[in-house]
């Protein structure tokens, strides 16, 4: 699978990034530790990626209350050198790691949640980590100082920012400047045919600053594969029943009349809704790589669609003006 650098950071990513924002859990949500995809089954997700050529793993400390990161490591163990050589992990730090933990990203804090994320995946460093989300509370020179001393001892490779507005964003690349310190080398939002902001807040700062993007949520929450029809209850089990706030906003008569528009495109090539949806993202030039984060392995199957989709510049500028207009509400994870 293709690789591509990100940003300055020196570091090589894979096209595609296996979330793993399921695993023991679903998201950041304390109420939904211990659910989600078990410990076998991330297993078999991790082998299905790796075998199609996904080398990047991308979790957080908070994910399933910190299975995540323990089932990654549980699953490296069970490899031999020339997996745990070739993996590039990403985590991330700010959500609590249970019911009203403390959270934030102050330097004592920062300090103590690395030093859990890399026991319990079993390494001494991390290539990539993050910032999940700004955090408003602490000024953003102490968090990029931590980051920066992590950065030079040689525990993180390079940092990234999650979920952070423009404005926050440039005020972080400028105080890093100003104060000589590790600059964020990339950004980690949600974005996808339905979610489509950031092309015009978060993309022109990628372009100056020579900057990664790694989108999550590729597919709006399952929106663009089809699952969810005007008029008709989500199906069980579904995002919509589990995590519904994320997804509120694309409730409306505008956003269905896009998506069976691009339902039709997707039967007109003879491919599947997310396999298209997926296949646009790859021809965004902005975005480095996309974090896809299946629940099983037959879900990795639009991902293997989405490599052989090829689109020309009218093709994909056709595709987005679909929905152009349709923005739904944000998410975090």
């Amino acid at each position: 699978m293709e690789q591509r650098g990100l940003g300055r950071s020196g570091v090589a990513v894979t096209r595609i990034v296996l979330g793993c924002g399921n695993f023991g859990g679903i998201g950041s949500k304390p109420s939904l530790f211990g659910q989600g995809t078990t410990r076998e089954e991330a297993f078999a997700l991790l082998d299905a990626a790796w075998d199609l050529g996904v080398t990047t793993l991308d979790t957080a400390d908070a994910y399933g209350g910190g299975r995540s990161e323990t089932f990654i490591g549980e699953w490296l163990r069970t490899k031999g050198s020339d997996v745990r050589n070739d993996v590039v992990l990403v985590t991330k730090t700010f959500n609590p790691m249970t019911e009203g933990a403390d959270h934030g990203l102050s330097r004592a804090r920062v300090r103590r949640q690395v030093g859990m994320s890399l026991e319990r995946l079993g390494v001494e460093r991390v290539p990539l980590y993050m910032a999940h989300a700004f955090d408003p509370d602490v000024p953003q020179e102490e968090t990029l100082a931590v980051f920066d001393e992590l950065v030079r001892e040689g525990t993180v490779g390079a940092v990234g920012a999650s979920n952070f507005g423009a404005e926050q964003l440039a005020e972080g690349l400028e105080l890093s400047t100003l104060e000589g310190l590790t600059r964020y080398e990339w950004v980690q939002n949600a974005f996808s045919l339905l979610e489509q902001d950031d092309s015009e807040t978060i993309f022109p700062l990628c372009r100056e600053h020579d900057l990664g993007y790694t989108p999550f949520s590729p597919l709006a929450g399952g929106w663009l594969t089809g699952k969810y029809r005007r008029g008709a209850a989500p199906p069980q089990g579904s995002r919509m029943t589990v995590r519904p706030e994320g997804g509120k906003g694309f409730r409306n008569d505008e956003t269905f009349d896009a998506l069976e528009a691009f339902e039709e495109e997707a039967r007109e090539r003879g491919v599947s809704m997310a396999g298209l949806a997926l296949a646009w993202l790859l021809h965004v030039p902005e975005l480095t790589a996309i974090v896809v984060g299946p629940n099983t392995v037959e879900q990795l199957a639009p991902v293997r669609e989405a490599l052989e989709i090829r689109l020309d510049e009218d093709e994909h500028e056709r595709l987005e003006r679909i929905f152009l207009h349709r923005h739904g509400a944000g998410r975090g994870r």
